[in-house]
């Protein structure tokens, strides 16, 4: 099993899960962020972070949003894969001493 990002994380993008998760196996992609299921150690961590309930388990994920269990699959498949999150926005940054 793994987690899932589905159709609330489009268009926001909300880093905070990446900031918890322990093996970054969440990446960037042009409108939304996707969790490698081959790389998920299916911790939980990133799930109650999402400020925008996005994130499931793969057997939760809600039955309109299904699909995004496949699309997380895939999008790891194509010829442009999502990247590491950028840095320049929700990432946290070091202080300054």
């Amino acid at each position: 099993m793994t987690y899932v990002i589905t159709e609330p994380c489009i268009g926001v993008k909300d880093r905070s899960c990446v900031d918890v998760c322990p093996v970054d196996c969440i990446y960037e992609g042009p409108e939304m962020l996707y969790i490698h299921p081959d790389e998920c150690i299916d911790c939980g961590a990133c799930e109650p972070e999402c400020p925008v309930q996005a994130i499931f388990p793969e057997e939760d994920v809600p039955a309109k949003w299904t699909h995004f269990t496949q699309i997380n699959r895939d999008v790891f498949k194509s010829p442009n894969p999502p990247g590491r999150p950028s840095a320049e926005r929700g990432m946290k940054r070091p202080e300054s001493g």
